[in-house]
């Protein structure tokens, strides 16, 4: 528990480190382009990287439980894994780039009725192998539980992604937006696999167990049901995008809602470090049959979770025409009426996809792909019915609805997998205190220039009453003060 918490301090900053960077890059974009061509560059980058999460997250997630499985106890299979899983990467990966890029015609003057995207789209094709190869020493970092170089490597990424696509962005418009989306992945798979050949490899044993085989059948047994779930879901999560770009055809409103739905995902990119330590941390404690730390480390990620998105929500709701403003300035203020429906969207999908982790560690995925498949069905019939008669807000109230019955499901089943309690007094209190919060950040004067240190001094108030109510208790803070106290 205590490395598990320790971890996660790590990834989080990291995490907030990259997350920071996305929003510099989103907010100096729509800054830059301006609301039309930053609607183009939205469709072209997150239909790509929606593409490389789903195909090329699930191998190498694959590789990182079963690597959790053994590295302690066997480190001498390690290398066995790794390259069955670099042998199944690149199978997959490279046809997948040569049908994307022969499709993006297709895409383009078919799917999204937009002839002039083709360029764009078949440059966005190389994004896929960068990000792959990069994505895979991540997940190879978290098999062994490096969290601390995932963490620099994290960092070092956002800062790429900065220079790279801000730079190339601001001289070649949304081209060379797209351009730094290969470089700076690039950057990082040549840092990641140098430490590796000179430092990670050489002190780890050779593969002398004979009675082990490992083959790529047993790493597709796992992936592909995982690999169909990260499709259900990034779906579930992008695909309003495509529905507004399709069915209103306007560029412009494409724009508004790409900043929407960007500004209202602050919580689901905050806990993406939860995600990457929970799938390995309960694979290895299933492993070693340890079920009282397993239950520990759900029950302590709930906590983590109603402590922080419940005051999360009330602001980003309340200061939600300042948030909008901060990124992307006064020309997206029409942003704002989406947004406000999103955000509670964005949290329940949060809630969502942790914990769907959290099952996968468990080997129990198929309950989250199941549930994303509904829900994308659900989304997508919502989404024909509400754009045309609501538009942007109707995009927003469909992924609302969807992901709050996700969220439900994801819940009933932790409840019957791990047998813990939802922490129903957690919850209560800190939806009280996080009430009180909105109503006193309500009734200040609103400035972009000051909400948020007054949401940094609301949240820390939200902080100080959980502690008296014994909701936030000094094993919650202990890692920190440790993490603190080395420094």
């Amino acid at each position: 528990m205590k490395h598990f918490s320790r971890a996660l301090i790590w990834l989080t900053l990291s995490e907030l480190i990259f997350n920071i960077a996305g929003y510099v890059i989103h907010a100096s974009l729509g800054r830059i382009l301006g609301p039309v061509e930053y609607g183009r560059f939205g469709i072209i980058v997150t239909l790509t990287t929606m593409l490389i999460v789903l195909i090329g997250n699930g191998v190498p997630t694959a590789m990182s439980k079963y690597l959790s499985e053994v590295f302690d106890n066997h480190p001498e299979r390690v290398k066995t894994i790794k390259r069955q899983a670099i042998l199944l990467q690149i199978m997959i990966i490279l046809p997948v780039t040569g049908i994307f890029y022969l499709l993006a015609p297709f895409i383009a003057s078919t799917v999204l009725r937009d002839s002039s995207l083709t360029p764009l789209f078949q440059l966005s094709a190389f994004i896929i192998p960068a990000f792959a190869a990069a994505s895979f020493y991540f997940y190879y970092y978290t098999g062994l539980h490096f969290f601390r170089l995932q963490a620099t490597l994290k960092t070092l990424r956002s800062l790429a992604r900065i220079f790279c696509i801000i730079g190339l962005g601001y001289v070649w418009g949304v081209a060379g937006a797209v351009a730094g989306y290969i470089a700076a992945p690039l950057i990082i798979f040549l840092i990641a696999s140098l430490y590796d050949i000179f430092k990670v490899a050489p002190g780890l044993p050779k593969a002398e167990d004979t009675d082990f085989s490992f083959t790529r059948k047993e790493l597709l047994k796992y992936a592909w049901p995982f690999t169909l779930f990260l499709i259900f879901y990034e779906l579930v999560l992008t695909a309003d995008l495509y529905f507004v770009k399709a069915l209103l055809q306007d560029d412009y409103l494409t724009g508004l809602y790409n900043a929407a739905i960007t500004a209202g995902r602050i919580p689901y990119f905050l806990f993406y470090a939860l995600t990457i330590i929970l799938l390995p941390a309960i694979a290895k404690s299933k492993t070693a049959k340890t079920d009282t730390e397993t239950k520990s480390l759900v029950t302590q990620s709930l906590r983590l979770m109603i402590i922080i998105l419940t005051p999360m929500l009330a602001l980003m709701y309340i200061y939600g025409a300042e948030v909008i403003q901060f990124f992307y300035g006064a020309k997206y203020a029409e942003a704002l009426t989406p947004y406000l429906i999103f955000v509670f969207g964005a949290i329940f999908l949060t809630v969502f996809y942790v914990f769907s982790f959290a099952l996968s560690g468990a080997g129990r995925i198929f309950i989250p792909m199941y549930a994303s498949l509904g829900g994308l069905i659900l989304m997508s019939g919502l989404n024909l019915a509400l754009i045309p008669r609501f538009g942007l807000p109707g995009a927003s109230l469909a992924v609302t609805i969807t992901s709050f019955f996700l969220m439900i499901a994801i819940l009933i089943a932790l409840v019957r997998e791990f047998k813990i309690s939802l922490l129903p007094k957690a919850f209560f209190v800190s939806s009280g205190s996080s009430i009180i919060i909105g109503f006193i950040a309500y009734t200040l004067p609103h400035s972009v220039y000051t909400f948020i240190p007054l949401s940094a001094a609301l949240f820390g108030f939200h902080l100080v009453f959980l502690w008296q109510m014994k909701i936030l208790t000094p094993k919650d803070l202990g890692p920190l003060s440790k993490l603190l106290a080395k420094k």
